[in-house]
């Protein structure tokens, strides 16, 4: 493993920067982000994001790990495990923490095909927008809109849970109207999870050009939405308590439905 300096010091500007981007202001004035864990470094460089340096510490540093450092193509500094610990976000981090690049935005381009699009709208945990972006990579989404939400998909919790599925180039930041204008534009048939739905999911088309929305964990859609969903629809319940789902799992629900019709001949 190609070593620059050795650092030794907690007040070390690499070492405050890579705790700073714990945080999101940080992030967005920075354009930078952290990966504290080797296989989403894997995952981020298989996609093309670049490192900007790498803390390393060599006692904690696993063969595999190892080799993927003497690949990177980036500076990498030998830290004591205690600094590692300090600069990582995990409370258990590998051997390594990494300072990332932002890419530039990108535009949302027309559709290319007529596979669904989720919109998550608002959402307040990232455990859930984690888990919703494996699920939407698991289902092969066209894209996933991240609408007026106050998580970046960089969130260290969001990495985490998303298990690098963030890195993923087809999702993107937007505003309610501009997520709207997008499905307007393009003939998305656009359909919610409601508790005053009409329709069971199971007697919905979902091979047209669909737009799944799920709103916020507590207060669920917005009116705004609410108002421009074509259908609003329930996913069928038989228990006698239950009568809403966690909203990773009626995205999953909703999804993998989608993904079965398109399957079928």
């Amino acid at each position: 493993m190609p070593l620059h300096d050795r650092i030794t010091s907690f007040q070390n500007p690499r070492v405050r920067l890579a705790r700073q981007l714990q945080d999101k202001k940080a992030r967005r004035a920075e354009q930078r982000f952290v990966i504290d864990y080797s296989r989403d470094l894997e995952r981020a460089l298989a996609q093309g994001y670049r490192a900007d340096y790498v803390l390393a510490a060599p006692t904690l540093l696993s063969d595999a790990e190892h080799a993927l450092l003497r690949g990177l193509d980036a500076p990498v500094f030998e830290v004591p495990s205690d600094i590692l610990e300090k600069a990582g976000y995990r409370q258990h981090p590998t051997g390594l923490v990494a300072v990332m690049h932002q890419p530039a935005p990108r535009p949302l381009p027309s559709p290319s095909s007529d596979r669904p699009l989720l919109v998550l709208v608002a959402l307040e945990k990232p455990g859930n927008i984690g888990a919703l972006l494996r699920t939407a990579d698991a289902t092969d989404v066209e894209a996933v809109l991240l609408v007026d939400t106050a998580l970046d998909r960089y969130n260290p919790n969001i990495i985490r849970a998303s298990t690098g599925a963030c890195f993923l180039p087809h999702i993107y930041e937007l505003s309610t109207q501009d997520a709207l204008s997008f499905c307007l534009q393009y003939g998305y048939n656009i359909i919610s999870a409601h508790l005053e739905g009409t329709h069971s999911l199971f007697d919905l088309d979902l091979r047209r050009r669909t737009a799944v929305v799920l709103g916020t964990e507590d207060a669920g859609l917005s009116v705004t939405w609410r108002d421009a969903c074509h259908i609003l629809m329930k996913i069928p319940m038989m228990g006698t308590l239950t009568d809403s789902l966690n909203v990773s799992v009626a995205g999953a629900v909703i999804l993998y439905e989608a993904l079965r019709q398109r399957l079928q001949p």
